[in-house]
């Protein structure tokens, strides 16, 4: 099985059937890229994307303000912690019978022990305790927000430039597949009435060599030129359907769909707007704008590491009702909750951390050179793209005209040939080589045709202004 066979069969298996009403379009050029742009799944992807980050951001925002908890707990102690207390009654004893002078049964006087500390283990609390209650906490301060917050809207903006980037593609793609179709379609008439052409004439021969005044070698070199007109007719209209088949896929629509292309394409039609590609301009380029924007970030990311030397302050409030039960009656309200509360502020200031910080920060601002490189870099690329594609441009432009003006001189000789072959000055065989260098002209004008619109949507979008 070849590789295209094994991705068809792929896709047919992967592919989830179901019933879909057919639908019926009839696209202008810029109609196909607006349906493209709404319907490729790159683009639907990245302007998920984009909700992903808005999302992202309020998730960030949401950390600026206050944070409320509600909290209930409810413990049961089977055994009741024990907690060791010094003996404080055993000296103040001792110490009242010193005072009195008490002797023991001795007749001698009792005096205070000596030694360690003695300690005798006491049960504090009861076996059912249950608390409920709210904690506030706010941040005042903290330098990982504070840049999150500022750079919001920078995030926004790459989900945006990406999303022009990918639409400048997608554009490219539908405009090379739409008039590809169009020229192919151009070329198809072109041919039909060619072979018409050729029809009429084998017709008119066997008429003539019915009567004697022809030759049957006649009749068989038209055959022969009609035949091969034939199959290439029969090559272009398979062209023509996989062409289709491209362009429905470009159009991320059904492949049973009928679609129509309504603009037609010609030589002055290509020529048209040069004049508003003079000008030329690096922040047209999408790839620029995505790339200043991710220089901004970096530059929040500097900002931020600068602003982790800071403190982070927060403030927080606690509220709580607490019961202590002997047994499980904690619904009965007429017996004591005791309240709890706490106010308070958090500051946290950053002392030491074995230059880690100072690293990060470094790091930012490397990253930053990086981007920098990248950018000229990238300007480079963008000359050299636009030198070459406005060369191949101008050149198509060339071969385009000249082309044009070969089919009308092979459309002249041929109709001063056919007239002659008419009145009987001209051989078959000079009609039949003047009709096939006017299909070779033709042939070649609808390549350059092809050539010169493709130069244009390559420089157009080398300008930024596709």
């Amino acid at each position: 099985m070849t590789r295209w066979g094994f991705i068809i069969m792929l896709l047919a298996f992967s592919t989830p059937w179901k019933t879909q009403a057919q639908q019926k379009y009839r696209l202008t050029a810029n109609q196909a890229i607006e349906l493209a742009l709404k319907n490729v799944t790159d683009i639907k992807n990245l302007k998920i994307d984009k909700e992903l980050q808005i999302a992202k951001n309020k998730e960030y925002i949401g950390q600026a303000t206050p944070q409320v908890a509600g909290s209930v707990q409810m413990q049961h102690f089977f055994s009741i912690p024990v907690t060791l207390l010094p003996d404080f009654i055993s000296p103040s004893v001792y110490q009242v019978l010193v005072d009195k002078g008490v002797k023991d049964g001795s007749g001698n006087a009792i005096t205070k022990p000596t030694g360690a500390s003695k300690f005798f283990p006491a049960q504090f609390g009861v076996p059912w305790q249950t608390s409920a209650g709210i904690q506030f906490q706010q941040l005042l301060f903290q330098p990982d927000l504070f840049v999150a917050v500022l750079a919001r809207q920078k995030a926004i903006d790459l989900t945006d430039a990406n999303i022009r980037i990918m639409e400048d593609s997608v554009k490219s793609n539908v405009l090379r597949s739409y008039y590809s179709v169009v020229i192919a379609e151009k070329r198809k008439g072109y041919l039909d009435m060619s072979i018409k052409r050729l029809e009429k004439l084998k017709s008119d021969q066997e008429k003539l060599y019915k009567n004697g005044f022809a030759e049957h070698l006649d009749i068989d070199r038209t055959q022969v030129t009609l035949n091969n007109l034939n199959t290439t007719a029969s090559q272009i209209s398979n062209l023509i359907e996989i062409g289709y088949a491209a362009m429905k896929f470009s159009l991320a629509i059904n492949q049973k769909d009928t679609l129509e292309l309504v603009d037609s394409l010609s030589t002055d039609m290509v020529k048209q707007g040069l004049m508003e590609l003079a000008n030329f301009d690096y922040n047209d380029r999408k790839e620029i704008q995505m790339l200043n924007i991710v220089k901004d970030l970096q530059g929040l990311d500097v900002k931020r590491n600068k602003l982790a030397f800071l403190p982070t302050l927060a403030t927080y409030f606690s509220y709580s009702k607490n019961a202590l039960r002997q047994d499980f009656s904690f619904f009965d309200f007429s017996q004591k909750w005791y309240k709890s509360s706490v106010w308070g502020l958090n500051l946290s200031v950053p002392l030491f951390d074995g230059g880690q910080k100072i690293q990060k920060l470094r790091q930012a601002k490397l990253n930053v050179q990086k981007t920098d490189n990248t950018i000229e870099n990238l300007q480079r690329a963008i000359d050299l793209q636009l030198s070459a594609s406005g060369v191949m441009f101008k050149n198509a432009l060339s071969a385009l005209d000249i082309q044009d003006r070969n089919v009308q001189l092979a459309e002249k000789v041929y109709n001063t040939t056919k007239k002659k072959y008419e009145q009987g000055l001209g051989s078959s065989f000079e009609l039949l080589q003047t009709q096939q260098e006017l299909e070779s002209a033709e042939s070649n004008y609808f390549q350059a045709l092809f050539d010169a619109v493709s130069a244009k949507i390559s420089y157009t979008k080398a300008l930024g202004k596709l």
